[in-house]
């Protein structure tokens, strides 16, 4: 359960673009949060989730020496998510320490050592001053989470989850009417060891003090904050999904191929990579899962057109042409 993410490929792909040429209540403004000091009160972390994205967050936590409890369902899950995060690391360590094999040995193991593993996720929690939820897309399943890991969290505890495509609110739904102003998003972004941007998704119930909190601690893992309101998409995805699809209306509409859209969008605009080469590697069923839920029930853009049903996403869906991870998309991607 704890070892999927549905929508990990637009995070993914966000790293694959940029790394090849560019990369409440009473609120007053965005910015004034972007201010607040690297200073947290945060000491005890727990990432529920041993897959690439939880484990990504629990190295990048460890590394900047905070003791923090990775937990998933099984014990061979939590294996994985320690041999992603050692692989990780001597990538980390080779860079930072040259030919010093010893140096980097060092590194990598007390990085590793400030991790704990656990199955239980009530215990994990008894203790944490900040829980970050990276599971499986499924509304019912984060809530099903939440409902328990709120219970045996201490009041004082931020609640959190890395969703790219569900509302904040209607995860926080699960948790008492109490609780929910300790309740945000901390959307990280795929691998999170590189990408430096974290948003943080403030509900209407979220209160100042813990957007403060959340604000302090992602300045103080080496992370950018931009915060946000809990709307579909966030900021990056939903500017990101928009323009895709509108890519996909040119084509449908016989305006361009896939590849001269790309081009154009490349040597005109700027852009490191195409829209179609960017749909690939965000995974095109991961496309359509959010554009399909954000047309049935997105907040604000139910039955908006830019969201509607593509009968080009439809029949590569259905024809197993997912992008990059199933090996042809809108292009072939021959085996190496």
């Amino acid at each position: 359960m704890f070892s999927t993410s549905a929508a990990l490929g637009v995070r993914s792909s966000l790293r694959q673009c940029w790394h090849q040429g560019v990369a409440r209540r009473g609120f007053s403004s965005t910015r004034a949060w972007m201010m607040t000091s690297e200073t947290t009160d945060i000491n005890k972390v727990t990432v529920i989730g041993g897959g690439q994205m939880g484990s990504g967050i629990a190295q990048v936590v460890a590394t900047k020496k905070y003791n923090v409890t990775l937990v998933d369902v099984s014990q061979e899950a939590l294996d994985r998510g320690k041999a992603y995060m050692a692989k990780s690391l001597k990538r980390v360590a080779k860079k930072k320490h040259g030919d010093n094999e010893q140096a980097q040995t060092q590194f990598v193991d007390e990085v590793l050592s400030r991790v704990a593993l656990s199955t239980n996720p009530s215990s994990a929690v008894a203790q944490t001053d900040l829980v970050v939820e990276a599971i499986v897309e499924n509304i019912g399943v984060k809530q099903k989470l939440f409902a328990e890991l709120a219970k045996a969290a201490p009041e004082s505890a931020i609640l959190a989850s890395n969703t790219s495509s569900l509302p904040i609110s209607r995860i926080a739904e699960a948790v008492d009417p109490a609780r929910r102003s300790q309740f945000i998003g901390l959307h990280f972004f795929n691998p999170v060891a590189q990408m430096k941007l974290v948003e943080v998704v403030r509900t209407d119930a979220s209160d100042a003090q813990t957007v403060e909190r959340a604000v302090a601690f992602v300045k103080s893992i080496g992370k950018e904050p931009a915060v946000c309101k809990d709307t579909p998409g966030f900021i990056v995805n939903r500017l990101l999904l928009p323009y895709m699809m509108e890519s996909i209306r040119l084509l449908e509409r016989g305006v361009a191929s896939a590849r001269d859209i790309d081009t154009a969008m490349k040597l005109g605009a700027g852009y490191p990579m195409g829209p179609f080469e960017l749909c690939d590697y965000v995974g095109i069923d991961t496309i359509k899962f959010i554009v399909d839920g954000w047309y049935k029930e997105g907040a604000g853009l139910k039955g908006d057109k830019t969201f509607g049903p593509s009968k080009t996403l439809d029949d590569l869906v259905a024809s197993g042409r997912l992008g990059v991870k199933a090996g042809k998309g809108f292009y072939d991607y021959p085996k190496k």
